[in-house]
C-alpha cells in the first residue's frame, strides 16, 4: 500500500520523532524510505554573508541526510536521500510528487525556537496541500 514514503527531515527531536513512525511503517510495507532535508533559502540574507551562511546550511543539511540514511539502514530499510535548496513546503510537495510519494511521514515541530513554529508552519501547509496521506507526529509531553 505504501511503497514511498517521504521522511522530510532537519535533525531535530521532533524529526526524529517521526523516523521511528516511518521506519514501522516501511517495514510493515516493505517500503522505501525517502529522506528530504530543505535548506530553507527565504530566510538567508544577502551579499557575503549569505555565502557563508548558505555553505554552512548546507553542510548541516548533509549531517542530517547522512546520519538519517545511516540510521534507515541500520534497520534495513531500502531508503533514498536528497537534500534541495528553497522553501521547505514547496520543495517537500514537489518531491513527494514527482517521486510518485505514498504517505509522507513529519514532525509537527522542528527545532527550538522560531524554527519550532516554522517548521510547524510548514508541515500544517503540506497536511492541507498534499496528494498524498500525511502522517504528523507529535513529541512527547516530556520532551
Amino acid at each position: 500500500m505504501y511503497n514511498d514514503i517521504l521522511f522530510p527531515t532537519d535533525g531535530s527531536d521532533g524529526a526524529d520523532e517521526a523516523l521511528a513512525h516511518a521506519l514501522e511503517l516501511a517495514e510493515t510495507h516493505d517500503s522505501t524510505i525517502h529522506v528530504l532535508s530543505v535548506v530553507d533559502s527565504t530566510y538567508i540574507g544577502s551579499a557575503a554573508a549569505e555565502a557563508t551562511t548558505i555553505e554552512s546550511l548546507q553542510k548541516q543539511t548533509e549531517e542530517v541526510i547522512d546520519e538519517t540514511v545511516d540510521d534507515i539502514a541500520d534497520h534495513g530499510a531500502p531508503v533514498v536521500a536528497e537534500h534541495r535548496m528553497g522553501d521547505p513546503y514547496e520543495e517537500i510537495i514537489d518531491y513527494a510528487e514527482t517521486a510518485d510519494i505514498d504517505m509522507i511521514v513529519m514532525g509537527t515541530h522542528g527545532r527550538s525556537g522560531l524554527d519550532r513554529f516554522l517548521l510547524g508552519s510548514v508541515t500544517e501547509k503540506v497536511v492541507r496541500t498534499a496528494d498524498a496521506p500525511v502522517l504528523t507526529v507529535r513529541l512527547p509531553d516530556d520532551t
